[in-house]
């Protein structure tokens, strides 16, 4: 039989997925809005339960924890059901966890709120695990990088929505009451974006359940025509594969002990505790040996485990014997790390680091008018809603231009290149923010958000390439990584309460390093030459 022309999205079969392939873009645009929600209450916690930065770093801990329990039950989901119904279960759960926010608000605690967080991003983990492997198989493989980018923009575009619904909803600013009071009247009303989203979800299962989706497979050797890609090159058992295992194994016991320290602080801590002091520093001294036993006793226990076990761990048959695979794993808990840092203790820099505004500027459209703005000391200072306008209009807006610009891009470059690049310019731009240069540093805050923009797509992509079938459990492990975006976060508040919300930025300088040199090293670690060649756009 005749091969069809493959392109964008038309298989190898001629089948065209371009209806189906828009559909689950969707999804991306979803999630987005969801996590950016997620990301705009910090800060309103804060002021509302009296949280230091570190505390309040509970909501990311919570949102990744979900997708830390939920990806690799999400993966066999998927394996035994198909990517259909792995999307119905996903946007069931998620449409729950929305729904529990409004008794969540009328219960009146921190833990009731995080509940909500943990069950929409189990939710979003089934939602992920499916979506982003299935962007991949719907057309050429050889253009997989610029599908998943282009997927990931409609993910762009749900960014810049939840800071201004945040901005509504989540910060009550009347200049007649203090900050507690119109923390109290915020949080009354932060259901209703929920509740909301919850009835969008309603929908979209309606559509996907009387859709048509084609359960696409993969070829074992879809290595995009290199030979050197193939399963049985990451069959050796190399120095380079054991040394990435231990470093996955030390990851992992820091985040048990994250996981461990998370629920032993839920478990005592209550709104009277938050505001006694004493009471608070005892706590966080037992929380820290609880954290310090648990990751010690856990990093031996792996480090032994895979040393013991090498043998049957590392063989051809593992995606752990891919060391290209290992390393994405780890430069995407690092990745998702920095971004969550970034992004939720956006407002944060913005109120405590911005420079006084000008006179012209106090009450600019783009930090949301005169309420954007607040007289203190002699000069006006950016408020909580002022910032989250900024999130809105000029920070999410780059990231949405980068994702753009990033698709077409990778039609003249290499994508593992590209990774390397965009991640070393933000590991200077975090020693910028963290020098403490003024409006220069303001900048480079922003600048930031167009850099991040395809690194999760571009290392999702590099690390199942040439996987084949194993991909959809190689991207459970993948959905997993982002459990980085709930452990270093609270590293970053830790720093920023300590030393200044600037030098909190040092963390996800050191994330940023260590996936520039993933990016640099890719083809060492792949046996291939690269995703090259890959033309956004180009023809069936």
């Amino acid at each position: 039989m005749e091969k069809t022309k493959k392109g964008l999205f038309t298989t190898e079969d001629g089948r065209n997925h371009t209806f189906i392939f828009f559909l689950v873009a969707l999804l991306f645009t979803l999630w987005a809005v969801g996590n950016s929600l997620i990301d705009t209450m910090d800060k309103h916690f804060q002021d509302y339960y009296h949280l230091t930065k570190a505390d309040s770093a509970n909501v990311q801990f919570s949102h990744y924890l979900g997708y830390f329990f939920m990806a690799l039950p999400a993966g066999w989901f998927i394996h035994k059901l198909g990517y259909k119904w792995g999307i119905v279960l996903g946007l069931t759960l998620a449409a729950l966890g929305c729904l529990w926010f409004y008794p969540a608000t009328k219960i009146d605690g921190f833990w009731a709120v995080l509940l909500g967080v943990c069950l929409v991003a189990m939710g979003f983990s089934f939602l992920e695990t499916v979506a982003n492997p299935y962007t991949t198989v719907l057309g050429d493989p050889k253009y997989a990088a610029s599908r998943i980018n282009l997927a990931q923009s409609f993910n762009a575009i749900g960014w810049p929505i939840a800071p201004y619904i945040g901005g509504l909803y989540f910060y009550h600013t009347d200049d007649a009451l203090n900050a507690q009071q119109n923390a109290e009247i915020a949080h009354k009303t932060m259901w209703i974006p929920y509740v909301a989203l919850a009835v969008i979800i309603g929908i979209l299962i309606i559509a996907f359940i009387k859709s048509k989706m084609p359960d696409v497979t993969e070829d074992n050797n879809n290595s995009h025509g290199n030979e050197t890609a193939k399963v049985d090159v990451f069959g050796q058992k190399s120095l380079l594969s054991t040394i990435l295992l231990y470093v996955v194994a030390i990851l992992f016991s820091f985040a048990l002990g994250m996981i461990v320290r998370f629920f032993v602080q839920l478990f005592y801590m209550d709104r009277a505790t938050l505001a006694n002091p004493e009471a608070m520093a005892a706590l966080n001294h037992t929380l820290t040996w609880v954290f310090n036993i648990v990751t010690t006793l856990a990093g031996l226990a792996s480090v032994i485990f895979i040393t013991l076990k090498r043998g049957k761990l590392i063989h051809e048959n593992s995606i752990w014997s891919a060391p290209h695979f290992t390393g994405a794993t780890i430069a995407q808990f690092l990745y998702v790390a920095a971004q969550a840092g970034i992004f939720s203790f956006f407002i944060n820099y913005m109120v405590e680091e911005v420079p006084a505004l000008s006179e012209s500027f106090k009450s600019n459209f783009f930090i949301g008018g005169e309420n954007g703005s607040i007289f203190r000391d002699g000069s006006y200072f950016l408020t909580e809603k002022g910032a989250t306008s900024l999130m809105s209009w000029m920070a999410f807006p780059l990231f949405l231009i980068g994702r753009f610009t990033g698709s077409f891009i990778l039609r003249v470059t290499k994508a593992h290149n590209m990774l390397g690049l965009y991640s070393f310019i933000n590991v200077i731009l975090m020693f910028v923010i963290v020098a403490k240069l003024g409006w220069i540093s303001v900048a480079a805050v922003f600048l930031s958000f167009f850099f991040m923009s395809i690194m999760f797509p571009t290392i999702f992509s590099l690390g199942i390439f040439g996987l084949g079938e194993k991909s959809k459990l190689a991207s459970s492990f993948i959905v997993m990584a982002i459990m980085g975006g709930a452990v270093l976060p609270k590293v970053m508040g830790a720093i920023a309460d300590a030393d200044g919300m600037s030098a909190g930025y040092v963390v996800p300088a050191v994330c940023f390093m260590a996936i520039a040199l993933y990016g640099f090293f890719w083809t060492k670690l792949s046996g291939s030459d690269g995703v090259s060649g890959v033309k956004f756009g180009a023809g069936h």
